[in-house]
């Protein structure tokens, strides 16, 4: 499941000039369900939504410190298959990783429903599913994230060969995730079996070189 998350003033939803949906200050929240989709993306997606610090602490001056629930905020969920559009070939975008309508419908469905219930169903407003929307948006700042519900698992690639690491030359605060695959930044590179690899090759090429050099400049008996 992916969603962009805008902070916003207001917004609203218009189908057929019928005003649907309107918000205050919170959140716009444009969601798109993929083929692969479960529940479980949904409720990670919640999660995710509900404590997003997108809002500063004015009182101490502090940016990105209060979530939609701090602030008493609305939200705003307008569905959005485009959302797994892709340009990668061609001019014309490509939603074959897009669920099929009768899944993502059972989903969002699901998505909205247990995010009314996860915060206040007053403050949880919808648009129509499968129409032609108008969104209307003030953006606060403005500021907007995007968030994929894969993103919240770690996922260890397998390898055909045993893979060690030495602990020592690592920062356990030195770790991060990107796109899913989780890596290791090492804090030295001492001991790190590619760079002693690379040193040992320079080490071999300088003493080829040396050696031909002094064959070359000894005189021969």
């Amino acid at each position: 499941m992916k969603a962009v998350l805008q902070r916003v003033k207001s917004a609203s939803v218009t189908v057929d000039g019928q005003l649907i949906s309107s918000i205050g200050k919170g959140l716009l929240v444009l969601a798109g369900v993929g083929k692969e989709d479960t529940e479980k993306d949904c409720d990670s997606m919640i999660g995710r939504i509900l404590k997003a610090k997108l809002w500063p602490d004015d009182e101490n001056d502090k940016p990105w410190k209060k979530n939609v629930q701090d602030i008493d905020g609305e939200i705003l969920c307008v569905s959005q298959f485009t959302l797994y559009g892709q340009l990668k070939k061609g001019n014309k975008p490509d939603f074959h990783e897009a669920a099929d309508v009768e899944t993502a419908r059972k989903l969002y469905d699901y998505f909205f429903q247990q995010l009314s219930k996860s915060y206040k169903p007053e403050r949880v407003k919808n648009g129509v599913f499968q129409a032609m929307m108008e969104v209307e948006l003030k953006n606060d700042g403005p500021v907007g994230v995007d968030y994929r519900s894969e993103d919240a698992v770690v996922k260890l690639a397998s390898f055909s060969a045993p893979l060690s690491i030495d602990f020592e030359t690592i920062d356990a605060n030195e770790y991060f995730l990107l796109s899913g695959e989780f890596r290791l930044r090492l804090t030295s590179t001492r001991n790190c079996p590619r760079r002693k690899r690379r040193n040992n090759r320079k080490g071999r090429k300088k003493s080829g070189r040396a050696r031909r050099h002094l064959s070359s400049s000894c005189p021969r008996s």
